[in-house]
């Protein structure tokens, strides 16, 4: 077994900076030896359980009973040390062989890629447990996002996106609800994620914040059919205005923030119309754009300021799908789609370790909640 000849390595060298001498040693540099009071006295003999079953180890002695095997433990059972530092690191983006060379500086043992490999595939079943685990009932708002990594499949890279869904519960904590690996959105992909969230307890949605995402307002209106969607504003903006001219984009975007800045849907309307005399013969695409969406871009309007500042745009998840780059950055590409979901889960534990505060204002917020969705559920 690989593992329990990496951990009989890691106890040998425990003993050696024990002791202050290696096993060979002791023959060849009696002088040094013959003032040492301890020495080696041989091995008990433990079943010790790992992520990848129980191994049976000799974990060696010394004679006065100094040695305590760091790795295991004297009287744990469980060799989680090594496997932990493993998956830490895994979770942090380093690849399997920078993680045998992590393990080699830390522990001075050599292990292969592929019992990396092995220790991570482990902890599939917690990944399925994970994305099917019992939602709460209700969330106010539920913020969707792709993010788009390569992946191995049938020979060749191509592109996948992880699409990432994260949603902020009535106490006003947030909380990733799953991710799902997919190649194109469509109704029926965005109808099997919505229905899964249902599976899964969550019965009713009030506000999905979205990156215009396509084929997401059908599945939502056939399963969650109560739901407002608010597509945002800032990806709106950037994809409106790709076309336009360096020398028209600052007095463009100067009158084009009468219309989102707004504070009531009338004065938007009519500062939209304005920018329509303005700029449409110029930018007609610009302009029909903004048109074509106005229904998905306009409903922040009917709410309170501390309410339109969280749906206004999707900064909560890109924040997150940031934190998924920077700890993917060093790995251009996975070998399929069970290594990006392992990666994925593995760094998503580790953020929301630090999700620790409420939404701003959350107090005021939630008894806003209460009155404009006092016919809904409210948990």
């Amino acid at each position: 077994d690989m593992f329990r000849d990496v951990l009989q390595q890691v106890m040998e060298g425990e003993l050696d900076e024990t002791l202050g001498y290696g096993k060979s040693e002791r023959s060849s540099n009696s002088d040094e030896t013959a003032e040492s009071k301890d020495y080696r006295n041989g091995y008990s003999e433990k079943t010790v359980k790992t992520q990848l079953g129980e191994v049976q180890v000799k974990v060696p002695r010394d004679r006065d009973g100094e040695y305590k095997p760091k790795i295991i433990g004297k009287y744990n059972r469980n060799a989680d040390g090594m496997e932990e530092k493993i998956l830490a690191l895994y979770s942090c983006g380093m690849s399997q062989r920078d993680i045998s060379e992590q393990i080699k500086n830390l522990y001075d043992v050599e292990i292969s890629p592929e019992l990396v490999s092995k220790i991570s595939e482990k902890i599939m079943p917690e990944i399925t447990a994970w994305q099917s685990r019992p939602l709460n009932s209700v969330y106010p708002f539920v913020f969707m996002d792709a993010i788009h990594y390569k992946v191995k499949e049938d020979h060749q890279y191509v592109t996948k996106a992880a699409y990432v869904v994260l949603g902020i519960g009535m106490d006003g904590c947030k909380d990733i609800l799953g991710v799902w690996i997919g190649e194109h959105e469509s109704s029926k992909f965005w109808f099997g994620v919505l229905n899964d969230l249902k599976s899964r307890g969550v019965l009713d949605v009030y506000l999905f914040c979205v990156d215009g995402l396509n084929g997401f307002p059908e599945a939502i209106s056939a399963v969650y059919p109560k739901a407002q969607i608010q597509r945002c504003i800032i990806h709106q903006i950037r994809s409106s205005t790709r076309y336009v001219s360096y020398k028209d984009i600052k007095a463009l975007m100067a009158d084009l923030k009468l219309v989102y800045q707004a504070v009531t849907e009338e004065e938007a309307l009519e500062n939209l119309s304005h920018f329509k005399e303005k700029w449409g013969k110029a930018y007609p695409s610009c302009v029909k754009s903004w048109e074509d969406n106005w229904e998905i871009l306009s409903t922040f309007y009917a709410y309170p300021a501390e309410i339109r500042k969280i749906i206004y745009t999707t900064n909560i998840i890109e924040g997150l799908n940031r934190q998924f780059r920077q700890i993917t950055k060093n790995k251009p590409s996975f070998t399929n789609d069970d290594s990006l979901r392992k990666m994925l889960y593995l760094a998503s534990k580790k953020i929301v370790e630090h999700w620790t505060c409420r939404c701003r204002n959350w107090d005021m917020v939630l008894n806003q909640l209460n009155i404009l969705f006092s016919n809904r559920q409210v948990g």
